[in-house]
């Protein structure tokens, strides 16, 4: 597949391994929480990797880049995301390795094979309800609002869709982070391992994120906080480290 932008589109430097991504600014772009939870994720270069809601695929990109994974796939119901992603791996020459699907969440059973990934990454819409919601169509907000999906969806999905000891990597917010470990255990995805995100050290988390393993043991390490800010426009060099600064 070849590519090219459209109207109103960029392309942007990612830092890592010189790879680029289209991306629309009228529509949606990728925020620190996708970063961050590839910053946080773990894989194996063997590994078979898929990202629910890829969006324009930043996460796949990002993965590719700190793990070179046989495969990565990447989920988008929303056509117009998944052209832009799908034409955003073929600028880097990763047709090979990653592959874009359009498709719904609720359905990724129907479109993939039962216990067929080692890793599933997710950044999901976080907000339930109408909350600062003001166009229910636009991209940002099938993006940021349960409005296609649920958590319970993607977790039950999930938990289909990994390999018996796989590993299901979350970012979230922690006002749902009961929800969240509920929701998970009920679906036999044992929480293991969990980081708290402060924006600065005097304020309190605005997310969260996760691993939790398909038919783990019940035992959770808790990392220390990572905090984002040292002052205003400043990060602090954890931050700098995951963007590849």
């Amino acid at each position: 597949m070849t590519y090219s932008l459209k109207e109103n589109e960029r392309i942007d430097d990612l830092q890592r391994c010189g790879y680029k991504i289209i991306q629309d600014p009228g529509k949606f772009c990728f925020g620190m929480d996708a970063v961050l939870l590839a910053g946080f994720a773990k894989a194996e270069a063997s590994d078979c990797v898929l990202d629910l809601g890829t969006g324009t695929g930043i996460i796949p990109l990002l993965m590719e880049a700190r793990y070179h994974c046989a495969q990565l796939t990447g989920l988008e119901i929303q056509p117009e995301s998944a052209d832009m992603a799908a034409r955003s791996v073929a600028l880097n020459g990763l047709s090979d390795r990653i592959r874009i699907v359009t498709g719904d969440i609720k359905e990724a059973d129907s479109l993939f094979a039962s216990a067929s990934f080692d890793c599933v990454t997710c950044n999901p819409p976080y907000m339930i309800g109408n909350h600062g919601m003001k166009n229910p169509n636009a991209p940002k907000a099938v993006a940021r609002h349960e409005l296609l999906c649920t958590l319970e969806d993607v977790v039950r999905q999930t938990a289909r869709l990994l390999k018996p000891g796989g590993h299901f990597f979350l970012v979230h917010r922690p006002f749902r982070l009961a929800e969240i470990m509920v929701t998970l255990t009920n679906y036999k995805l044992e929480p293991k391992r969990m980081q708290l995100v402060y924006p600065y050290v005097d304020r309190e988390p605005n997310m969260v994120l996760l691993e939790a393993v398909r038919g783990g043991r019940s035992r959770m390490t808790v990392e220390k906080p990572l905090i984002v800010y040292r002052e205003k426009g400043v990060y602090m060099p954890e931050i700098y480290d995951i963007y590849g600064y």
